[in-house]
């Protein structure tokens, strides 16, 4: 075959390719196969894919923190919720303990105040009686010795039965001191004087009685002093 019949053929064989078949040479750059034109075409189709595939993942993570945002602004309301409540039990708590310190003060004034009440209705029975002595005085001009005599009777009774009321039911006692041993403690000297006769210091006369409440001095006696020489 001549060199020109060989170029004839070669021509011939060029033209008989399908349109396909040359719009796929005509796309594939010279030094690549085919194969490397298809790798070419997925990368591209990849590329193409990854924004969408991007896209689903951050409206997934989106779907998932709104819930966790939702319980957060739950957990926040519930926890104003208990905090107004246990701001409102404070406040009440407060007023009512006010209200109990003010009722015992109030309470405590109300009994210093009155604590001798019953000591002052005592004082009044026997204030009644005295006062009744006083009238039965009226006219004592015309008195016989025999109605001094019920006179004075009479208010001793009123004296016994106030100091029997005061020491048995409140504890206050009048005591003796005539022959004891002087004692700064429950005696008072106003007076004093020297003997012979004594030893050591002693009560000679009581000059004004002294008073004992549950054991407890709280008026010492005024007395008359013996000294030894």
């Amino acid at each position: 075959m001549t060199n020109e019949e060989y170029q004839e053929e070669e021509s011939v064989v060029q033209t008989n390719e399908t349109p396909a078949e040359q719009a796929a040479s005509q796309a594939v750059p010279d030094g690549q196969t085919v194969s490397d034109g298809q790798s070419a075409s997925d990368e591209r189709a990849a590329s193409v894919e990854q924004p969408d595939a991007a896209q689903h993942g951050d409206d997934a993570a989106a779907k998932t923190t709104e819930p966790a945002q939702l319980d957060d602004a739950a957990k926040i309301e519930r926890l104003e919720r208990q905090l107004e409540e246990l701001k409102d039990q404070y406040l009440r708590k407060a007023a009512d303990f006010e209200n109990f310190r003010k009722r015992m003060n109030r309470e405590k004034q109300e009994a210093i105040e009155y604590a001798n009440t019953a000591l002052l209705l005592d004082i009044i029975q026997v204030m009644d009686d005295f006062e009744r002595a006083l009238k039965s005085s009226e006219g004592a001009d015309n008195w016989t010795v025999k109605d001094f005599q019920a006179f004075y009777e009479g208010v001793s009774m009123i004296e016994k039965r106030l100091s029997s009321q005061l020491e048995n039911k409140w504890g206050l006692k009048r005591f003796d001191s005539a022959g004891e041993v002087f004692d700064p403690n429950r005696h008072e000297a106003l007076m004093v004087e020297k003997s012979s006769e004594v030893s050591e210091e002693k009560v000679a006369e009581d000059l004004v009685k002294g008073y004992t409440l549950k054991d407890r001095v709280i008026r010492p006696a005024k007395v008359k002093v013996t000294m030894p020489e």
